[in-house]
């Protein structure tokens, strides 16, 4: 990990002398008398003579030295007046005014209300600076508090009147008029030197605004809402009038600034951390403080990003993204014309912004292991490293001593004229500001500039300078492939080293679009070392980088991909098995990048998905909405399904019950959205009612990858079934009708993932020459009259899952009516049925595990086929809960072992179709390992075993069923 860069203790340095305007209580001189006795005559016409006389000090102090001062200074004279008495006291009763304004009032009121605290309180904050009353951190302080209070006014008023609107609804309604923040679902952040609490004195201010969307359901959705309510409290700060303004707002510290709007989801902010943020990000997130609004929804956010703010491992790449930044700002920075007038004292080499890089930087490598480094404020953070011996202390006591005698310089440089300036003035400006200071003249000022930037810039340049060495990487330079570079890349498994370097060089030289940033790039190079070796280890090295470049060809961007492998190790791993393992899974996940996710923690699945889907549809306002939100859940989460399977996380059983939870809750919630679309065009069936059936795979809880959602619609009219009571009615079979046609639409629409479901309806009665929606009299007399054994056997897996409890409760009758329905050709049914699919559908290889003789199919139908002789099981739509009733009952005593050979079968087939795709029966090389793992079976032993279980699964069939003909 290479020395970490702390820095050595200065034996050379001079000692710093006291400054000039450090702890003296005595005015500055007036740099323009003339200015001074104008505004000393003026205060005295305006009554105050006497205490024109007594204070004359100050008034020339002000009038002489500053435009800005002397205006405020004639407008505010009562103020003035308090602050020469007792500054902190004058100060406070200007917040007390402040927060004695009704938040309820007029806007104009509030606007008036905002200015006149910051112009009062700029004045005493003047007063107290230039009279050395207060303290440097004092007075940062007090300005930081009064962007707070002003902050919190200003979104207390913009909370009311947007409650006034009805566009929200406030939690606490009852204190809502006293309290509108508490809880309201917004929050804002103080960045930078606000948040640092270290306001300079005519400073922006930076912000970032989030806001819940779950908790504010609004017409235009809460993004529009949160937008106009950000827009109108920077105008609230810094519009300007006749009197004046209250801060320059910015916003754009927030996630992704050209894309996002200026109040940002935390559904979005959170995953953009995550995902792409980056280390100057980071570094901004140090000083990140809520100040205004649901503080305890800011802290839950900033807790929720604390993993990305601080990482725990030492993190000494920060020094190098960090640093190269300052050199980008160094770059940017115009040249001045002489060595002190128009010096930058805030950017310039040696300036303010390198003592607090060099903080936040040691603060970033060592902070996400020690926790008691981390402070917001810039002497705080150097006084807390020297005490975890990560600075010397002499060092720290420069720096400091340093930092507060630029910030001087700053306050008085905006106290002039209010501008947001770092620059020292040149010409004659420039020996006027020294008087100003306290200097004696601009030579003095260059003195003391020089000495303590020298310094700062000396400590800087250590701390960046010091960068460990990163890890070795490959020589992709020249043209030719040097010899070394294809042993590494041979020794690694790779059998096409010189292809394999010509990717990589173009990976370097941003071809793809993904890598075309420089951070992208950059990105890339820190990875590479772990990526390589990661495909390395895939059973085809080859095709597994092949399928991460295809990858990369089709992100938009690489950023996000990159930044996360490079902040978790493990999901490198994972992706590695995915793209070594799986071309189907691979190809996913190029189509849909933000699969990354369930990648991150493939755990055992949602524990709810219903209510984790109700809570995703919050913001969905049409069926449309309804449509792609549950669909890009359901395959989020299979995809996560897959790579649990793949890596022996979750069982082929777990994984089944799993994926059936998400079908169930896409059946349930999807049917009331569908059917009430179509009750806006043509009214309800009064009486009516529909219900979904599962059946095969959905009905037993066994769904696999790629598993068909096998369902049947059935619904309920009055015998006198009426029109539907809209206004362009249709007949009920025809409402229901369309409704199912519109249901199947809903679940076969495809997006960006693909369709939420493939659906086959053929289990229906009559099968596709049937009606899509069959009436529940017509369901009954089919089954009583019409039906095919085959169609009671697929009825043992028939379980209801949407619909009204009373549709659900006759159904469930209705489908155990015709399961008990006895025949006394059942076996010789289904054997023959068996003979026909064998001769129909034979299988196609040995891994065919569901159509070969003895394999998947032969399992079901022992099952299906002695409930329908044996009465049906409870919970039998399972098959291994049939197997296990029939056995209890002592109608199979095979059926444990038809159990395990289920669970075999479904595991190959799983996995195949997780490697492989649907429809495939190859079990690749990548894939045996996987299945043997999952089966807890020898590799070697594996296709014997198979061949072994299907003789034991066909002898069963016959005992129980019949000979297949």
């Amino acid at each position: 990990m290479g020395q970490a860069p702390t820095i050595p203790p200065s034996v050379d340095a001079p000692r710093s002398p006291q400054p000039p305007y450090g702890m003296i209580h005595r005015w500055p001189d007036p740099a323009d008398p003339a200015a001074a006795q104008r505004l000393t005559e003026r205060f005295a016409a305006l009554g105050y003579t006497a205490f024109a006389e007594r204070h004359g000090g100050a008034l020339a102090a002000l009038g002489g030295n500053s435009p800005f001062l002397s205006d405020l200074t004639l407008r505010e004279p009562s103020t003035l007046i308090a602050a020469l008495a007792d500054a902190g006291q004058a100060f406070e009763s200007v917040l007390s005014d402040l927060r004695a304004t009704p938040a309820g009032a007029a806007r104009t009121t509030i606007a008036a209300a905002l200015r006149r605290a910051k112009r009062q309180a700029a004045l005493i904050v003047a007063v107290a600076d230039l009279g050395g009353a207060w303290p440097l951190h004092r007075i940062t302080g007090a300005l930081t508090t009064l962007a707070e209070a002003t902050l919190r006014l200003a979104l207390q008023h913009l909370l009311l009147a947007a409650r006034g609107a009805r566009e929200i609804t406030l939690p606490h309604a009852p204190n809502a008029d006293i309290d509108p923040e508490a809880g309201c679902g917004v929050v804002i952040l103080g960045m930078g030197k606000l948040g640092a609490g270290e306001l300079n004195y005519s400073s922006d201010i930076d912000l970032i605004i989030l806001y819940d969307p779950v908790q504010h359901a609004t017409a235009d959705g809460p993004s529009a809402l949160f937008t106009r309510m950000a827009r109108n409290l920077v105008a609230l700060m810094e519009a300007r009038d006749a009197d004046g303004y209250v801060f320059r707002t910015d916003l754009r510290l927030r996630p992704d600034p050209s894309a996002t709007p200026p109040a940002v989801s935390l559904a979005t902010a959170i995953p953009y951390y995550e995902a792409m943020g980056q280390n100057w990000e980071r570094a901004a997130m140090t000083k990140a403080r809520p100040i205004a609004g649901d503080t305890a929804l800011g802290f839950a956010f900033l807790e929720a990003i604390r993993p990305f703010i601080w990482r725990r491992g030492l993190d000494f790449a920060a020094i190098a993204d960090i640093g190269a930044m300052k050199h980008r700002i160094d770059a940017h920075r115009p040249a001045t014309t002489t060595a002190l007038a128009g010096l930058d004292v805030k950017l310039a080499p040696g300036g303010i912004r390198e003592i607090e890089f060099v903080a936040q930087t040691l603060q970033l490598v060592w902070g996400g292991r020690a926790p008691g480094l981390r402070d917001r404020t810039t002497v705080g953070a150097l006084r807390r490293l020297v005490g975890a011996g990560r600075l010397e202390r002499r060092v720290a006591a420069e720096l400091i001593v340093a930092y507060r005698v630029l910030r001087t310089v700053e306050h008085r440089l905006q106290m002039v004229a209010d501008r947001q300036t770092h620059s020292l003035p040149e010409g004659d400006a420039l020996d006027r500001f020294a008087v100003f200071l306290g200097c004696a003249d601009q030579d003095a000022l260059g003195a003391l500039l020089r000495l303590h930037m020298g310094r700062v810039r000396r400590w800087y340049a250590h701390v960046f300078a010091d960068v460990p060495a990163g890890a070795d990487t490959l020589d992709l330079t020249g043209t030719d492939v040097p010899a070394a570079t294809t042993a590494t890349l041979h020794a690694m498994g790779f059998r096409y080293p010189a292809s394999m370097v010509d990717t990589l060089r173009g990976w370097q030289s941003g071809r793809l679009r993904a890598l075309r940033t420089g951070r992208a790039r950059e990105l890339m190079d820190a990875v590479l070392p772990s990526l390589l070796p990661a495909l390395g280890r895939q059973p085809d090295p080859d095709a597994a980088f092949a399928r991460f470049d295809s990858l990369l060809a089709r992100l938009p961007a690489g950023v996000g991909l990159l930044s996360m492998l490079t902040r978790n190790p493990p999901l490198l791993t994972r992706i590695a098995g995915v793209l070594g393992a799986s071309p189907h899974l691979a190809d996913y996940l190029a189509e849909v990048p933000s699969a990354l996710e369930g990648l991150i923690d493939p755990g055992p699945g949602l524990p709810d998905p219903a209510a984790t889907l109700r809570h995703q549809l919050l913001d969905a306002r049409t069926l449309e909405d309804q449509v792609g939100i549950t669909r890009r859940m359901v395959r989020a989460e299979d995809f996560r399904l897959c790579v649990a399977q793949m890596e022996g996380v979750v069982d082929v059983d777990v994984a089944g019950t799993l994926r059936t939870a998400l079908a169930d809750a896409a059946l349930k919630t999807l049917l009331p959205a569908v059917l009430s679309e179509l009750a806006v065009r043509h009214g309800w069936v009064r009486g009516g009612a529909m219900a979904v059936v599962a059946l095969g795979k959905a009905g037993g809880r066994e769904m696999m990858a790629g598993s068909d959602l096998d369902v049947m619609l059935v619904y309920s009219i009055p015998t006198q079934a009426p029109d539907s009571d809209g206004a362009r009615p249709i007949p009920a079979s025809q409402w229901y009708t369309r409704a199912a046609h519109a249901y199947v639409a809903a679940l076969t629409a495809r997006g960006p993932e693909g369709p939420l479901y493939d659906v086959d309806m053929r289990l229906r009665p009559s099968g596709n020459k049937g009606p899509v929606a069959v009436s529940l009299p017509a369901f009954v007399r089919y089954h009583a009259e019409s039906a095919w054994t085959w169609e009671r056997m697929a009825l043992t897996r028939a379980r209801v899952v949407a619909g009204s409890p009373a549709i659900r409760a006759r159904v469930n009758r209705a489908i155990a009516n015709a399961v008990a329905r006895g025949s006394p050709t059942t076996r010789a049914d289904a054997a023959a049925m068996r003979g026909r699919l064998l001769r129909d559908l034979p299988a196609t290889s040995q891994w065919d595990v569901k159509l070969r003789p003895g394999g998947g199919i032969e399992v079901e139908f022992v099952a299906q086929t002695l409930q329908l002789v044996h009465g049906a099981v409870p919970g039998g739509q399972c098959t291994r809960v049939a197997l296990a009733g029939l056995g209890a009952a002592g109608h199979l005593p095979e059926w444990a072992e038809l159990i395990a050979a289920d669970r075999l079968w479904r595991t190959i087939q799983s996995i195949i179709r997780i490697t492989a795709g649907r429809g495939a029966t190859t079990l690749l090389p990548a894939a045996e390992a996987a299945v043997a793992r999952a089966a807890g079976l020898d590799l070697a032993a594996l296709p014997a075993t198979v061949a072994d279980v299907a003789a034991q699964v066909r002898a069963a069939f016959i005992k129980h069923v019949g000979i297949p003909s």
